[in-house]
């Protein structure tokens, strides 16, 4: 089986190409330009991973949401999970940027972090 993706890795952008058997095992990557696009196709062949960007409700804060997003990429498997966790999720005001809102979300393994300062409004 051939299947065809273009590597996000670096702007280079490279089209490549993997060749996989009847069980899904990567047998070859071609046309990347330099190893990180070779493990991209292969983690992404594999399980797919992203970043998640999102937001949250805030209490006690000028805006009534705070940007959050993940500490590392999780599976594109767990990010109806973790939306589901944030959907219901409300913090209350001060919060730092960088400062940890949920540990190992929806046992992603990743932190939910806040992406912005927002102080207590008065």
């Amino acid at each position: 089986m051939i299947r065809e993706m273009c590597c996000i890795v670096c702007p280079m952008s490279c089209h490549m190409t993997l060749e996989m058997n009847e069980e899904g095992s990567i047998l070859q990557v071609r046309g990347n330009r330099c190893p990180r696009g070779e493990a991209y196709a292969r983690s992404e062949a594999i399980d797919p991973k992203r970043m998640l960007t999102t937001t949250i409700r805030i209490y006690g804060a000028q805006l009534p949401l705070l940007p959050v997003m993940t500490s590392q990429a999780i599976s594109k498997n767990k990010m109806m999970e973790v939306m589901e966790v944030c959907r219901y999720l409300t913090v209350e005001a001060p919060v730092k940027m960088g400062d940890t809102v949920v540990l190992n979300i929806a046992d992603s393994g990743a932190d939910l972090i806040a992406s912005r300062t927002m102080e207590r409004e008065s």
